[in-house]
């Protein structure tokens, strides 16, 4: 009878026991439950993120670059080196020229016997884009140049781009090789240079865009390289 009485007496302790257990059992199934959710709405928001930045990126102006072929004269460019008789403007294709691919390009900037160089600063906020979203995408940057020489003269060309962030510190950059064109043996005709930046990291905030030459004979007047079409473009 008292061992009855002991495992009647124990019965609601391995009661209670078994319903802890269970309690235990569902709490981990509830949390593995929702951490599950949880990662599939952090997916969720990622795919929408990138979805909503696409569609704004596609909204944004095509080329930052402002007046690219001269056609507001030197307007919006800053003249770091302005030598000989200066930087101009003239109308495509210009004495002893090259016809240019593209009808819609009617003007070229000209350089001079001494150095030319032009450069125009690209403020991406005051573009309209989002610092978070410059840091989350770190869209594609593509930049492009044309440049010649005259048929009578020759002529040296070089461009350099720089992603800069906020400071206006350089993050990276791109520099052509200085080019060097003769009409005695080389094709003068209008060139492009291209390059694009990818997977430069978060900071993004400036692009700096400058280019240039003169001259190789030391003419007076304007018979250094030729450039127009430039420009710079973001793709998500």
């Amino acid at each position: 009878m008292q061992e009855d009485s002991c495992a009647s007496f124990c019965q609601p302790e391995k009661v209670c026991r078994e319903i802890r257990l269970q309690e235990v059992s569902s709490h981990q199934t509830h949390t593995h439950s929702t951490e599950r959710t949880d990662s599939r709405d952090t997916t969720l928001t990622s795919q929408e993120k990138k979805k909503s930045l696409t569609t704004r990126f596609n909204n944004m102006p095509g080329n930052l670059l402002k007046n690219p072929n001269g056609d507001e004269a030197l307007e919006h460019w800053e003249l770091i080196e302005n030598g000989g008789d200066q930087w101009q403007t003239e109308d495509m294709p210009g004495a002893c020229g090259h016809a240019f691919n593209d009808e819609s390009v009617t003007k070229y900037f000209c350089t001079s016997f001494e150095p030319c160089i032009k450069r125009q600063m690209i403020d991406l906020l005051a573009e309209g884009y989002d610092p978070e979203h410059l840091d989350f995408a770190q869209p594609a940057v593509t930049v492009e140049d044309w440049y010649c020489s005259r048929t009578d003269c020759g002529c040296t060309y070089n461009l350099t781009v720089s992603l800069l962030d906020e400071n206006k510190e350089v993050i990276t950059e791109f520099k052509s090789d200085e080019v060097t064109l003769d009409p005695d043996c080389d094709d003068c005709s209008w060139k492009k240079v291209s390059y694009t930046f990818t997977d430069y990291g978060p900071g993004l905030r400036f692009i700096s865009f400058e280019h240039g030459g003169q001259d190789t004979k030391y003419w007076q007047g304007w018979f250094g390289v030729r450039v127009t079409g430039s420009s710079v473009t973001m793709d998500f």
